[in-house]
């Protein structure tokens, strides 16, 4: 079992913002989730110490940036399409599956840490770094696609692979998007 809540740590509501860090701090750290050409147009939304969504910046792309909490294991800084927000708000929720109905795209550039790649509500396993990846969020079967459902790093698998919420995750960076000074 290794990498888990890759995935939308600042959705599941476990942990609270890290409102010590300014504004313009965390409107940085959820950027460097994403490609520049993505990010600079994203909305920037973070969880209060109430756990309320603020909107920290708003945006004109459609995609979603959060600058998680590097305190807390599984809340890595993220953009997300609103296919992608949906998979989430479904994860969170419990829902018996996603109830997107295209495929979304999760940007974790900024690496992560995590639990498990095979339990989707783990929470206790050691935590384990993650590098740079991102992710397509729908439904991968295995036996239909012939895609791993090992932890690798590098190249492509299927994450929480058997469950409603298995995606295809995606070590290193899109063709073409390089890293930021900032990383």
């Amino acid at each position: 079992m290794r990498l888990l809540i890759c995935f939308f740590g600042a959705l599941l509501a476990s942990s609270l913002a890290d409102d010590t860090d300014p504004v313009q701090a965390r409107i940085a750290r959820a950027m460097s989730a994403g490609p520049p050409e993505i990010a600079k147009s994203a909305r920037i939304v973070d969880t209060d110490s109430q756990g309320k969504t603020i909107v920290l910046r708003e945006g004109n792309n459609g995609f979603t940036c959060m600058p998680g909490n590097p305190k807390v294991i599984g809340d890595p800084p993220m953009c997300a399409d609103a296919a992608s927000m949906q998979w989430a708000a479904d994860f969170k929720a419990h829902r018996p599956k996603p109830t997107n109905t295209v495929p979304g795209i999760t940007y974790m550039l900024a690496g992560a840490t995590q639990r498990s790649d095979s339990d989707p509500y783990d929470k206790t396993s050691p935590p384990i770094t993650v590098p740079p990846h991102w992710m397509i969020m729908w439904p991968f079967d295995p036996k239909a696609t012939g895609l791993p459902v090992t932890h690798r790093d590098t190249g492509a698998y299927i994450m929480w692979a058997g469950s409603p919420y298995a995606h295809l995750h995606i070590m290193g960076r899109p063709q073409g998007v390089t890293r930021r000074d900032n990383q």
